[in-house]
Formats: structure tokens, C-alpha cells, sequence
């Protein structure tokens, strides 16, 4: 369906007021920055920001919703026969080549970390984002192996391939906030994200590929040696 004129006016209207916004932040901080001042800059009332965004926070993670919804995407249109695992390395990696936003690797990434820093609020925003991230991806990874109720799996491997990317993010960001260059931090950050993905494909590798991935706790230890004692007492009948 085609975009109408008004909602392409009001698409317009959030998104020079969120650019307006964090050009104040990344030049002055959030804490030092009014709602006032982002509506006198991008030229609306401040009833009109708030129409857009409920909090001052909002106007700081504008791509919330997307952000939310994409360790779903790369889970849903991985190729067919791809792991969970193998999709998310190889999102990253692409990432870590383009330099794009969606893993916090692009240009000013650095500055954006030195912001949220320094305001409690925020840090408290993006702790509740990445929830968010963890629980919409262990919802959609139990949807994909049918997990029961009780099958802790989808939100242990969710919190397991969240984790490392948000780990490996830090790695370079913080290298950079020490004042290396992107050049000097690349080859150390792909390096790192192939050993960190190897360390997951070693426990979460067939978590996807083959659709299923046995309950928490029936492993080879389990599950598996009873079953290989059964298929013994079978031969020697």
C-alpha cells in the first residue's frame, strides 16, 4: 500500500525532530539538552514532540522498534539449512565490512557509547532495549523448534547470541573511545568475532539448521545415552 501525503508529513515531521534531537546530544550531551530546545530546533512545539515520543528518551533511540525486531529478522530470513549461529556471524561480519548501525559499528558509534555513559537514564533505556532484543528473539526461537512452555533453550540461546554481539560491540567501541582509528580496530574485532561465533557454533550449531534442538538437559549425557543403551539391549536380543 502506498504511502498517503499525510503520512509521509508525519514520517518527515519524527524524523527531523529525532535528527535535531541527536545533533544536540552528540554536541552538548543528553542531560544538558531540553525537549524545548530539540522543539526550538527542529521547529515544532513541544506538544508536538511529545506527540512523537512519549519520553526525552525516546527521541534518543528513535529506532527502537526497529532495533527490537532485528535479531528477529536475521533468525527469520536466514538461508535455508543456515543455523541460527551461522546467521548471526555472518550478520555480524557484514556489518563489521559495511560499518552499519544495526550492530553499533558505524561512524560515531563511539560517541553515541560516550552519551549514554553519561547519563544514568539512558544506560537504564538501553539495558531495557537489549531485554527487549533478548526476549523477541527467544519468542521467535521458540516458535521455530516448537519449544514447550517449560524449554529453556530459546531464551538461553538467545541470551547466548546477544550477548556475544553486544560483547564484541563493546570490544571495538571501547578501543575506539582509547582513540584507535577504525582501520586499527577492524582486523582485532573480526578476528574476535570469528573465535566468538566458533564458540557458539560448538554448542548452539544445529540450533536452526535442522529445525530442532533437544530440551535442556537431553543432551548426550542423557537423552542420548539411554537411547544408544537401548539400541545395545536391542542387538543382544
Amino acid at each position: 500500500m502506498a504511502e498517503g501525503l499525510r503520512e509521509r508529513k508525519k514520517r518527515e515531521t519524527r524524523q527531523r525532530i529525532a535528527d535535531m534531537a541527536m545533533g544536540l546530544f552528540m554536541a552538548r550531551g543528553f542531560d544538558n539538552v531540553t525537549v524545548a530546545e530539540v522543539a526550538r530546533a527542529a521547529d515544532v512545539s513541544v506538544n508536538t514532540v511529545f506527540n512523537y515520543f512519549t519520553t526525552k528518551e525516546d527521541l534518543f533511540a528513535d529506532r527502537h522498534d526497529v532495533a527490537v525486531d532485528l535479531p528477529v529478522r536475521v533468525l527469520r530470513e536466514r538461508a535455508r539449512g543456515e543455523s541460527a549461529v551461522a546467521a548471526f556471524r555472518r550478520d555480524f561480519l557484514d556489518a563489521i565490512g559495511t560499518r552499519d548501525w544495526r550492530h553499533g559499528l558505524n561512524p560515531g558509534a563511539d560517541v553515541f557509547a560516550r552519551i549514554v555513559d553519561d547519563s544514568p537514564s539512558l544506560v537504564a533505556r538501553m539495558r531495557a532495549l537489549h531485554e527487549e532484543r533478548e526476549t523477541a528473539l527467544a519468542r521467535a526461537l521458540a516458535d521455530e523448534i516448537d519449544a514447550d512452555p517449560d524449554d529453556l533453550t530459546p531464551r538461553l540461546a538467545a541470551a547466548h547470541l546477544l550477548t556475544t554481539t553486544r560483547a564484541l560491540t563493546d570490544y571495538a567501541v571501547r578501543r575506539q573511545l582509547a582513540g584507535e582509528p577504525w582501520e586499527s580496530v577492524e582486523p582485532g574485532l573480526r578476528a574476535a568475532a570469528e573465535r566468538a561465533f566458533e564458540l557458539l557454533e560448538r554448542g548452539l550449531g544445529a540450533l536452526g539448521a535442522l529445525g530442532e534442538l533437544g530440551e535442556l538437559g537431553e543432551g548426550p549425557g542423557e537423552q542420548g545415552e539411554g537411547q544408544d543403551h537401548d539400541r545395545e539391549a536391542e542387538t543382544e536380543a
